[in-house]
């Protein structure tokens, strides 16, 4: 029997992708698989845009709620998980819908990626150096070290300027060796979602006045409770970092929300710079009245070509 075709929609956030994913997944019969890594936190829902249980049609997610907000993500515990999932909702004869803007987990789960290690004492050590040089001195660093890997991280991803120093010292190897290539890993169809930079733009500010008035303030309050402050990576997302700020009295509320929209739109930019360049993915118009016909066409196509499973 051949093997349930992978789905994936991608693109910049407050593109649609997940109606889409629920649109495909209703009517081929499969299974949404989130690839937000900030959906993969249990309670962070307004701030990250989930859908609710109630609106996700009764089909089943995975990849949500999986992590305390004191966890912090791993691209390669996610790979391993992911994987998981998509061969099991497979053995069920269904496609596996991905969906998701966290462009580095949705390579770990659809191309050939081998995850490099990690030390937290060195990432910790290289933490404290940047806490003491700056961005610009690690970044320097890097691209004296590894120019092909600094010319592909943006020069304030601090974040990723130290993880690609951590795996040059534990590996001995250029970053850049362990940067994944173009390579599905097992048959795939992606389909990317983009809208106008100025319709995307008022998008976004609308989410985010929409998360404050659907009471962000609050679930970051429970949040707390369960140990926010201590999650490295939960407490830095997008709109809580700014709402604990809020709560703080370090920014007023008005403040928070212009800092989370213009955040949130340089990482919608960054989401174009990723996906964008890639010849795999198939662009559709987030605002065409016929977006889930196309689709559609496009993933019935492909799974003739893949052998014909419907």
């Amino acid at each position: 029997m051949t093997v349930p075709l992978v789905v994936a929609v991608v693109g910049a956030t407050a593109t649609g992708k997940s109606d889409l994913a629920l649109d495909l997944a209703e009517h081929l019969g499969g299974e949404v698989v989130n690839a937000d890594a900030s959906q993969l936190y249990e309670g962070m829902d307004i701030g990250t845009a989930k859908v609710p249980v109630s609106q996700r049609r009764g089909i089943p997610h995975h990849q949500l709620d999986v992590l305390e907000v004191t966890e912090e993500a791993s691209v390669a515990a996610y790979q391993a998980a992911t994987r998981a999932d998509i061969g099991t909702i497979q053995s069920r004869g269904a496609h596996p819908v991905l969906v998701g803007g966290s462009g580095l987990y949705v390579r770990a789960a659809l191309d050939r990626l081998d995850i490099p290690p990690t030390d937290p004492r060195v990432r910790i050590r290289l933490e404290e150096e940047a806490h003491a040089a700056g961005t610009p001195t690690m970044y320097a660093r890097l691209r004296a070290s590894d120019p092909v890997a600094a010319q592909a991280i943006q020069p304030n991803n601090l974040r990723r300027v130290i993880r690609a120093l951590e795996v040059i010292e534990l590996t001995g190897r250029p970053f850049s060796a362990t940067m994944p290539g173009r390579e599905y890993h097992q048959p795939t169809l992606t389909l990317g979602l983009r809208a106008p930079r100025d319709l995307l733009d008022h998008r976004i500010a609308d989410r985010v006045h929409r998360m404050w008035a659907s009471g962000l303030l609050d679930e970051v309050r429970t949040l707390e409770t369960r140990g926010l402050r201590r999650g490295r990576t939960a407490s830095r997302a997008l709109g809580y970092a700014q709402a604990l700020a809020q709560l703080d009295g370090v920014l007023g509320e008005d403040e928070a929300k212009e800092q989370t929209i213009a955040m949130t739109r340089r990482y919608a930019r960054r989401q174009e710079s990723w996906f964008g360049p890639d010849p795999r993915v198939h662009w559709l118009d987030s605002g065409s009245p016929d977006v889930v016909d196309r689709a559609l066409a496009l993933v019935r196509a492909a799974i003739g070509d893949n052998g014909g499973h419907g």
